[in-house]
């Protein structure tokens, strides 16, 4: 099997990607990330999606592809200009709310229904207020994170705080995990019982 090729990639992903390289955005998500998180949304008829860290918008264009008339989506970030790019690109999709707000604000303030996917690509919902974040997926939700093998952009010392979160989230009784290597290191964990 030959993963590098990746089919039915998203009209706009090109652009993104484009724009991404014209600002010099550092931190896109890998496509084969996006084709799995596309997957992942689609076994959710009418799913409730929430992403944590928006950036560019290129993980949103593969999560929109994967969202049926029922579904929706919040994606949040904390930058007024990505928001502004991505808001260019997806803010006419009615199942689609674009967040401009620190995430970890956000987190503590969110009080609506639980989501059959989160997608936690932030520091708020991965790294801090991991606990609020994983009590906001539903039993038989989805728990994505990537960036979990080291990558260039690391600072000095954060693979201490991948380490630690990987055995957090393995010691937790309520989530069946997976760890892939595979992309840039994704950990894929389902919600088995209520907390």
């Amino acid at each position: 099997m030959d993963d590098t090729q990746v089919h039915k990639v998203p009209k706009l992903y090109s652009e993104i990607s484009r724009k991404s390289e014209e600002i010099g955005f550092t931190m896109p998500s890998d496509i084969h990330i996006g084709t799995l998180l596309k997957t992942l949304i689609a076994s959710k008829p009418g799913a409730r999606v929430l992403e944590l860290g928006s950036g560019i918008g290129l993980s949103l264009s593969w999560m929109i592809e994967g969202l049926d008339r029922d579904a929706t989506l919040i994606s949040v970030d904390n930058d007024t200009d990505l928001i502004d790019i991505v808001s260019g690109y997806f803010g006419n999709d009615e199942r689609v709310s674009l967040v401009c707000e620190d995430g970890t604000t956000w987190i503590k303030s969110y009080e609506g229904a639980a989501f059959d996917l989160i997608f936690a690509d932030a520091w708020p919902g991965k790294y801090s207020e991991i606990e609020e974040t994983l009590r906001l997926v539903k039993v038989g939700g989805y728990y994505v994170i990537d960036d979990m093998t080291a990558q260039p952009n690391w600072p000095e010392g954060h693979e201490l705080h991948v380490a630690r979160l990987i055995d957090y989230l393995q010691g937790r009784e309520d989530f069946t995990l997976t760890k892939l290597n595979w992309s840039t290191g994704v950990l894929l964990a389902v919600r088995t019982a209520p907390e």
